[in-house]
């Protein structure tokens, strides 16, 4: 809904060519550019499977090729309510643009024809009367000062007349009477969906390359980002809350939290600056690169990459994980201390066991539930991507790419990443529930 709604037009942006030419065939010829490019893209079919719409709005409105040709048609249409004038009024200002394009243009009239141009435009896209009017009285001045034009100011006399005829003949209830236009599957989410179920994610509007082999050149890095950041996360997090949870109270509950806490606080982008600033060749230290991802050559062997590699991703990594242990470690924490209050610890406890066997053979596992719920979001974030310090750090990641598409108006790469979040984060959630009854022979699944 949003990808039709905002302005741009992403056929225009992939011809990256002005349709407005010279003459009538360059003019027809662009006109037909567009509008093959249109059905390849699958924009010259219905958004949905059915519309709720009003008698006023023709069922096939989306065939008329230019966006912003159909949201001024639409505003007509509120206003007025009569199509068949709408139309023959739309029409007429198109054979005005072409007996424009066909006037002979020399150093007499140049300027002349710019402005008609200029006023034909301002036809196109606007429903307000005095604008209108205003545009063709302009046309009309301007016609009038040279014979050339006498072609133009025939062609005028026609749009005015047609919208005369629209003003004077309005049916507004057509426009108040709901109707609902039925597409079935030939509508663009349908042949959006089936191809996407196909591995077909579409074709990106920036570049004209197949958007799964954009993701593919960008989910790895995002993924292994984000696999080793979860990694680092649950070793240092789960390991501190289950010590907090044991010295509940303590100097050393309460240093952890502190730090934990203020680790928090810090804002991603904030702390992701100071590390370039700091360590990142700055204005102190030098130790890390500041961005990328590193330069790989042929010939080099493993260890060579992955020392390049690793080597560039250490202050990334830090900026991903700091904020989560905070999180992750306070939820081990909260389920320990529940856990450690049940009776069969204390049975342990009086059983004679050590600490140690107590904290990670009888209560660890009993506190692992609000973990695996927590773990079921982590699969959206490994393919989403972190936005702000890919952006900082010149990661070409998932976030990064989902940035640019966005700022691009690339939507088939924004409906790809959407689309795997939404499909991951059901899979984490089924993940989640296998690992409950795994962690917990309490929970069972089965018909009983």
């Amino acid at each position: 809904m949003l990808s039709v709604s905002v302005p741009g037009d992403p056929v225009e942006q992939m011809l990256s060519s002005n349709t407005e030419s010279g003459s009538v065939q360059n003019a027809l010829a662009s006109e037909q550019a567009y509008i093959k490019k249109r059905q390849e893209l699958g924009l010259d079919l219905p958004v949905f499977y059915f519309s709720i719409s009003n008698e006023a709005t023709p069922k096939d409105l989306h065939l008329i090729p230019k966006k912003f040709h159909r949201n001024n048609l639409s505003r007509l249409i509120a206003q007025y309510g009569n199509w068949t004038l709408i139309d023959k009024y739309y029409q007429s200002i198109k054979q005005l643009e072409f007996a424009t394009l066909e006037t002979k243009r020399d150093s007499a009239n140049g300027d002349a024809i710019i402005a008609i141009k200029d006023n034909i435009y301002q036809l196109y896209i606007n429903d307000n009367n005095n604008v209108i009017q205003s545009s063709i009285s302009k046309i009309q001045n301007q016609t009038k000062k040279d014979s050339s034009l006498l072609a133009i100011n025939k062609a005028l006399l026609t749009v005015k007349n047609n919208y005369q005829e629209l003003r004077d003949n309005p049916t507004p209830i057509k426009y108040k009477t709901p109707t609902i236009h039925w597409y079935g599957t030939q509508c663009q989410y349908h042949q959006w969906i089936t191809k996407f179920m196909k591995g077909d994610f579409g074709i990106s509007y920036k570049d004209g390359r197949p958007v799964k082999s954009v993701l593919l050149d960008a989910v790895r890095w995002t993924v292994i980002l984000s696999i080793i950041s979860i990694i680092l996360t649950y070793l240092i997090s789960i390991p501190l809350g289950v010590v907090s949870a044991a010295k509940k109270g303590s100097k050393t509950d309460q240093t952890i939290s502190t730090i934990l806490f203020l680790l928090y606080s810090l804002p991603s982008f904030w702390v992701a600056t100071l590390l370039i600033m700091f360590f990142g060749g700055g204005d102190f230290l030098n130790w890390f690169p500041a961005y990328g991802v590193g330069q790989i050559e042929s010939g080099m062997s493993f260890m060579e990459k992955f020392g390049i590699r690793a080597y560039h991703l250490v202050l990334p990594l830090i900026c991903y994980t700091y904020g989560s242990l905070a999180y992750i470690s306070r939820q081990m924490r909260g389920a320990m201390v529940d856990t450690l209050s049940q009776d069969y610890i204390r049975t342990a406890r009086a059983k004679g066991l050590n600490q140690r066997t107590i904290l990670w053979k009888h209560a660890f596992k009993n506190s692992l539930l609000p973990i695996i719920t927590l773990f079921a979001s982590v699969f959206p974030l490994a393919v989403s991507g972190a936005i702000v310090l890919e952006i900082i750090f010149s990661i070409p990641g998932m976030g990064k790419l989902a940035y640019d598409a966005l700022v691009a108006r690339n939507y088939p790469i924004v409906y790809s990443v959407v689309m795997f979040s939404a499909i991951l984060t059901l899979v984490g959630f089924l993940v989640a529930d296998i690992l409950y009854a795994l962690v917990d022979p309490r929970i069972s699944y089965n018909k009983k």
